[in-house]
């Protein structure tokens, strides 16, 4: 992953929002591009395995642009192996990592013959350890929600990577969709950070993306957000994501989250010494000094601008004599004295 140096990494979750096509995948690459995201991310299933034959051949009737079974609607929005790496190729021609959710030991081998080099595990994959096994032994960079998941479980799973010296960032997430604003608890945040010490982030389901802006101003290094071409759309995910111009408008708050924090380090800013100058305080003479005269501690006063000498530096010229006459009320400089 190639965000740069406290600076938030942004994945573009494309998820299924293709629809099964690739012109609108690769629609949604150019998006991810134009918000300024790091990556975009996709999901893999192999259809066969991802549930028992009754739930696969049961009617829905869901969306029947796609199929009329479950099986069939899922089958509808896979990718084969060719277009993966077509999408693969036209996301980093972008300059966009290309990360995909892999839902299965199988689509875990698709992928990494595809050369996908950073996975994504959702959150209902968290308490699969066979296959989280499976891929951490892979040693690939791996990210992973943690939304429905108890601490126990997640323990579980981080000792996984662990063992295995697998490099893992941590989600936190909540898993519903879309999830009420009050329901976020963006503070779990921060309990993944200290229990882990892995690099934390947030995946967010809400609508719009307030509390995505607040997981980074509490220092969030990881955001996921599903967008989408269109909301009315049909399918899985449209309507909770982010329209084109939302993904753009949260990538732009997450950067000028990060300008307004800075780097924590206390120093007076360029625009602050144009304050400073006007305002601060400087040693002033209460009186006429004489030519000759040692300037002393009740010699001085000290008002605006602050152009001259502080009182820090005031024992610069205190006890020197005064090469001239000086008048009351004047700005006082090291010149003045020998």
């Amino acid at each position: 992953m190639k965000s740069k140096i406290n600076k938030c990494y942004i994945i573009a979750e494309a998820g299924l929002n293709h629809n099964g096509s690739l012109e609108i995948a690769k629609q949604l690459i150019d998006v991810a591009f134009d918000a300024g995201a790091n990556a975009v991310k996709f999901q893999k299933r192999t259809v066969d395995i991802l549930a028992t034959k009754e739930t696969l051949e049961a009617n829905d009737d869901r969306f029947p642009e796609f199929g009329s079974t479950y099986r069939e609607i899922r089958e509808y929005l896979e990718f084969d192996f060719e277009q993966y790496i077509e999408l693969k190729q036209y996301s980093e021609s972008k300059g966009l990592d290309f990360i995909v959710t892999a839902f299965d030991k199988v689509a875990v081998d698709f992928l990494l013959e595809v050369g996908v080099d950073v996975f994504k595990l959702a959150s209902h994959s968290l308490t699969n350890f066979d296959l989280l096994e499976y891929l951490s032994q892979h040693k690939k960079q791996t990210i992973l929600s943690t939304g429905m998941a108890e601490l126990d479980e997640i323990d579980r799973a981080v000792e996984i990577f662990k063992n295995n010296n697998c490099p893992l960032s941590l989600m936190h997430c909540v898993s519903a969709y879309p999830t009420p604003l009050d329901e976020c608890n963006i503070l779990m945040m921060h309990n993944l950070k200290q229990r882990y010490d892995l690099p934390t982030g947030y995946s967010g389901h809400e609508l719009g993306f307030l509390p995505s802006i607040v997981a980074v101003s509490m220092g969030a290094e990881l955001i996921e957000r599903h967008y989408t071409l269109d909301k009315s759309l049909v399918g899985f995910d449209h309507k909770m994501s982010l329209s084109s111009e939302e993904l753009k408008m949260m990538v732009s708050d997450i950067r000028m989250v990060e300008k307004i924090q800075g780097d924590g380090k206390k120093q007076v800013s360029s625009t602050e010494w144009i304050t400073r100058k006007k305002y601060h305080v400087s040693a002033v003479s209460s009186n006429k000094i004489n030519a000759g005269e040692i300037l002393l501690e009740e010699c001085i006063t000290y008002k605006n601008p602050g152009t001259g000498i502080p009182k820090k530096d005031a024992h610069l010229i205190l006890g020197k004599k005064a090469k001239k006459l000086i008048p009351e009320n004047t700005l006082l400089n090291s010149k003045m004295f020998e």
